[in-house]
């Protein structure tokens, strides 16, 4: 019964880990990277150019802060160009933003490290992550070169100075996405006034589908994608974690197998001499082998209940105070874009699945021991 107990709690607690990374991704993803869901001109996404911006946004924008189901949603400025200074160049995706609009939607000044959001003081200023900034040894107050094409195709550049330095839990869009104001990336591909994308955050998570219908019907020539279209990798990530999971508990009950295996084994060999003496006053060996198989069912069934009380107790506390995992590989956890705190949440919704499986693991773990009682003989186990 320890066995299974201890077996099982670590197959759940496995689960529950990466239950718990998937939600935190998840969550990273829509409040902190892309929103529920975003709108944009179609074609855009695929694209990216410049041209394709939303017509008439005001409007579209006062429709959509007349819905209820919307919490905070915020416009953006978006161009793909280079960004150089004397130690080299590197692709980016500029994206202009009105500070107090876009700080709701994707908490950018809590990812701050160094200098400020608000970009005051500079006509044009501009905030770049830390990768990017280890990459190129930018430091606050140096000027850079930012270059792209604008609307009219014509290849332009303009310096701007570097106010802040943030640092989010997905390394990889640090690494290229730079953050100005709007104006002055609106300037530069001479469309003043146009916006590329609005991302929305709902007051639910369960109002995203029945929303998304909506809009669709509303606006049919516009594109509005949910998070999952938009961070396809993640929306992977999700549902493949599952399949890793149950293979991780599998092998656990493997191996938990062998300790039951074990266990009915011994208890047979141990009560030869009894398990003899039944068979030889008339209990055949079909009732012999089902008491042999009952035997380790219920054994191991009696182990589930304390498990279960186990897991909650244990998942629960580490769902609240978090899991750090920082100092166990920092920078690879946040090129995956996870947070190096994890919240283990219990499987709650994997628990029928998991019965199951104990309870298959527990009949192959009965056939060998079944195998050695059928193959007892009363007269010589009694000699003996």
């Amino acid at each position: 019964m320890l066995s299974v107990t201890a077996g099982l709690f670590a197959g759940l607690f496995v689960l529950a880990l990466y239950k718990g990374m998937m939600k935190g991704r998840v969550k990273t993803v829509i409040y902190a990277e892309t929103g529920h869901f975003q709108i944009h001109q179609k074609g855009f996404s695929a694209e990216q150019d410049p041209k394709l911006y939303i017509t008439h946004p005001q409007q579209l924008w006062s429709l959509l802060q007349k819905d209820p189901r919307i919490a905070v949603m915020t416009t953006r400025t978006i161009a793909t160009g280079m960004i150089s200074n004397a130690r080299g160049s590197s692709g980016i995706n500029l994206i202009g933003v009105d500070p107090e609009e876009e700080n709701p939607v994707s908490g950018l000044s809590e990812k701050l490290r160094e200098g400020e959001w608000k970009m005051k003081g500079t006509k044009k200023g501009i905030l770049v992550g830390r990768k990017l900034a280890n990459k190129m040894g930018l430091e606050l107050g140096k000027k850079v070169v930012v270059t792209m094409t604008d609307t009219t195709d014509e290849m332009i550049s303009a310096a701007f100075r570097i106010t802040g330095i943030y640092q989010s839990s997905n390394a990889p869009l640090d690494e290229v996405n730079v953050y100005l104001k709007a104006e002055d990336l609106q300037s530069m591909l001479s469309m003043p006034g146009e916006k590329h994308e609005i991302a929305v955050i709902l007051k639910q998570d369960e109002m995203l589908s029945a929303t998304i219908a909506d809009l669709r019907t509303k606006f049919p020539s516009l594109a509005i994608e949910s998070w999952d279209e938009l961070s396809p990798e993640t929306n992977l990530m999700v549902n493949t974690m599952d399949y890793y999971s149950y293979i991780i508990l599998i092998i656990i009950l493997i191996a938990l197998s062998f300790g039951i295996m074990n266990t009915m084994m011994m208890a047979v060999l141990e009560r030869k001499k009894e398990l003899s003496m039944m068979m030889a006053l008339g209990m055949s060996a079909r009732q012999l082998l089902w008491m042999i198989l009952t035997e380790t069912v219920l054994l191991t069934a009696i182990g589930i209940p304390f498990t279960w009380i186990i897991s909650n107790i244990t998942i629960g506390y580490y769902a609240k105070k978090g899991i750090d995992m920082s100092g166990l590989r920092e920078e690879m956890m946040q090129s995956f874009g996870f947070s190096t705190t994890i919240y283990p949440s219990f499987p709650s919704e994997k628990m029928v699945p998991i019965m199951m499986l104990v309870l298959i693991t527990a009949l192959l773990s009965s056939i060998v021991p079944m195998i050695k009682t059928s193959q007892m003989k009363p007269s010589t186990a009694l000699q003996q």
